[in-house]
């Protein structure tokens, strides 16, 4: 259905319709909501046959004679795939027009020869001199006007025709001679898409942001309208006016800082899609790139380039938690296809300047166990040998700079060996469809870069952080998790919790309606609907869409952190911070929290109202404070229980629970101990050892530190 400003919403068995008009997305024209929910994905039948144990792999930085012995150390400590070319264009194209890959053919084919597989990078990330010397107009500038220079990587701005032309260039040659190689099993697209620099204000990007404007709007009016630029007298007669959110004496409208956030976001996706485009015309190889929810793009449009996600992460011991998040995440990007982790340290990461602690032993094993469980298809590490040269000296490795076995590589042996245990026990499987999941969104993303959530000190500062609060509470309770994308499908879902989202699309409305009626539980959280599609104030009611939708009236948004106020719900009063949307109920509508101090005293904070099967419940602010876990972790569990959750385990915090089902229908587990503490799990009866097929007769198993088991169940 396409909606336009006529189009309500019905809401099946309430009598009750929602105005649409005024509503609108922050999105391009060419891009809907439909175009990136409905993305064609190949292979949907796909299931793991083997997992993958790899490495990043630089034959340019050695001599041709190690790799021979090279090769015969991976297969001692079971690599099986190895990664490669990403920083290798000037290597491949020493001089313009001038491409020779020989090197990268003789590699593939000895790889090739030794059983290992290979997944082949676009080299974009590290232009060759040429490119960029004595063109500055061809390199990426900051916010304050300092423009990139040749020496590290992401320093050329994708927006310049130039560096485009160049990089198609390369990589067509690249697909051509390689992309059927006997060896190649998968392509990846250039290396962690900005994650050194953010948004580019290049003379190109500038141009280009004109011409996304004119896209978006149609005509500078609409723009005008749109974005209220009435205020300080910044109308503007034509998009060529239209500056980019650089320095200015105070600050920059909301509406333009959010919009040119999303315009160079989305324009790196496409640039993905455009390098995957030349890929396509001489490689069927599947196509990923190494992400991370820190990197500055929009991450769910990126994965409309890509037949499977991929993610980097390097926790020390403590952060182990970013590893479940990111899998949670990243196994819900592409649905059906498994993941790859494509980076992380065989034991401390490093660079000039900053190194971290090395890994507790069989600490890198429980990391493996945990992504292979969790729906990873890959494990592999950064980097083989250690480098000897450049900026990243600190960094363990698998060899050492003088080639011989490194810190890593006893880890690496010992991972190989749980690895081949693993293996048969997931092949043919897959992660049990979560019945719980945390909505995110880039476009709320780009919303809170520009206008944080809480000024507290002991608050989130960036979005990501405030998702994976959200997750952890949910892994902390035992549930079995996922984070979907603010486009993504609801299947299989009973509880989906949308917090820090300020603009809650139409789209998206309509997709939460027919899960809240199918008897799903939608809980809007803090901000959620405070914001117009332009990063604007509503002007129809406090929270857009979501005051009708919810059967509430907001009587209005306020600061409540640093003053002392208190709500109480579920028995319990917590103390509130950050934006408060301070309500009233109407007919039909619960108050499940009440506000009993402060400027919003007596107003509802938490309403709740019944819509088909389902329910949709509004949590206006943050609780915070010594009550705020006990508080959010009640809550959770109580609408989790009415939505009948089951998939929620008896665990201790530190140990997570991979469930998984096989082709049969058959469920089973997979325990990981992370923290390093040990744990214990609550076993349903009849559960039996997956590796040795022994029943488990003790109903409460305890795992040492880092310690995995895998466990059939019989229910």
């Amino acid at each position: 259905m396409k909606f336009t400003r006529r189009n309500a919403i019905k809401i099946a068995g309430a009598g009750v319709s929602v105005s649409l008009a005024g509503c609108s997305g922050l999105l391009s024209s060419n891009q809907t909501d439909q175009t990136i929910a409905n993305k064609p994905i190949r292979n949907k039948n796909y299931r793991v046959k083997k997992l993958y144990h790899g490495v990043a792999y630089y034959p340019e930085l050695w001599p041709l004679e190690n790799i021979d012995k090279d090769i015969i150390e991976m297969k001692k400590v079971g690599i099986n795939v190895v990664r490669m070319a990403e920083f290798a264009w000037a290597t491949m194209e020493s001089n313009e027009g001038k491409i020779d890959l020989n090197l990268f053919k003789m590699v593939m084919d000895k790889m090739y020869a030794a059983g290992i597989d290979v997944v082949l990078c676009t080299p974009t990330a590290t232009p060759p001199i040429w490119l960029t010397h004595n063109h500055p107009e061809r390199c990426h500038k900051d916010v304050d006007g300092v423009i990139m220079n040749h020496g590290a990587r992401q320093h050329a701005s994708y927006e310049h025709p130039d560096v485009r032309k160049a990089s198609f260039t390369i990589i067509n040659a690249m697909a051509k001679e390689l992309g059927e190689h006997p060896a190649l099993i998968a392509w990846q697209l250039d290396n962690e898409m900005k994650a050194h620099v953010a948004e580019d204000f290049s003379d190109a990007a500038v141009n280009n942001w004109h011409q996304w404007l004119k896209q978006r709007f149609g005509t500078i009016k609409r723009l005008n309208m749109a974005w209220g630029t009435k205020i300080w007298s910044q109308h503007y007669q034509k998009f060529e006016q239209v500056p980019a959110p650089v320095k200015t004496p105070f600050l920059h409208s909301a509406s333009l800082s959010t919009a040119y956030k999303m315009f160079c976001r989305e324009s790196v996706a496409d640039f993905m899609k455009a390098q995957r485009d030349v890929i396509c015309r001489h490689s069927v190889c599947p196509i990923t790139h190494n992400d991370n929810p820190a990197f500055n793009i929009h991450h769910e449009r990126s994965m409309q380039a890509l037949d499977f996600a991929s993610y980097d992460a390097y926790p020390t011991d403590q952060q182990w938690q970013a590893l479940v998040f990111r899998s949670d995440l990243y196994r819900a990007a592409i649905p059906g296809r498994a993941f790859w982790l494509m980076e992380t340290s065989v034991s401390h990461n490093g660079w000039l300047g900053n190194h971290q602690p090395p890994h507790s032993p069989s600490f890198l094993n429980a990391e493996a166990i945990l992504a292979y469980s969790l729906g990873g298809e890959a494990f592999c590490y950064w980097l083989w040998r250690q480098q000897r040269t450049g900026a990243e000296l600190a960094h363990s490795a698998v060899m050492s700079a003088w080639n011989t076995p490194s810190i890593g590589y006893n880890e690496v042996k010992k991972l190989n060996v749980e690895r081949e245990k693993l293996e048969p026990i997931l092949i043919n499987t897959q992660v049990l469809t979560p019945e719980i999941a945390v909505t995110y969104s880039d476009h709320a993303r780009a919303m809170i870069e520009t206008e944080e959530l809480d000024k507290r000190k002991d608050f989130p500062k960036r979005y990501r952080g405030v998702i994976e609060m959200w997750h952890a509470k949910l892994m902390n309770l035992g549930y079995h998790r996922e984070v979907r994308f603010e486009n993504a499908e609801l299947d299989g879902l009973k509880v989906l919790i949308t917090p820090a989202m300020p603009y809650v699309s139409a789209e998206f409305i309509t997709r939460a309606l027919a899960f809240v009626e199918q008897g799903g539980t939608w809980i809007a959280g803090p901000v959620t609907g405070t914001r117009g599609k332009e990063h604007n104030v509503p002007t129809t009611a406090g929270l857009g869409l979501l005051d009708k939708l919810a059967g509430v009236e907001t009587k209005f948004v306020v600061p409540l952190t640093h003053t002392g106020a208190q709500g109480t719900a579920f028995g319990i009063t917590t103390e509130l911070s950050g934006w408060c949307a301070a309500m009233t109920a109407k007919v039909g509508t619960k108050v499940i929290g009440s506000i009993d101090s402060g400027v919003a005293k007596d107003n509802a904070f938490i309403t709740e109202r019944n819509i088909g099967k389902g329910r949709v419940v509004i949590l206006g602010v943050q609780p915070f404070g010594d009550k705020a876990d006990e508080f959010l972790s009640t809550m959770i569990s109580h609408y989790a229980d009415k939505a009948g959750v089951t998939e929620r385990y008896q665990v201790t915090k530190g140990t997570i629970v991979a469930p998984r089902i096989n082709e049969q229908g058959d469920k089973f587990w997979v325990a990981i101990n992370m923290d390093g503490q040990g744990g214990q799990l609550i076993l349903p009866k009849g559960a039996v050892d997956a590796r040795n097929n022994r029943a488990i007769e003790d109903r409460s198993l305890n795992l040492s530190p880092y310690e995995w088991r895998a466990i059939y169940l019989n229910i």
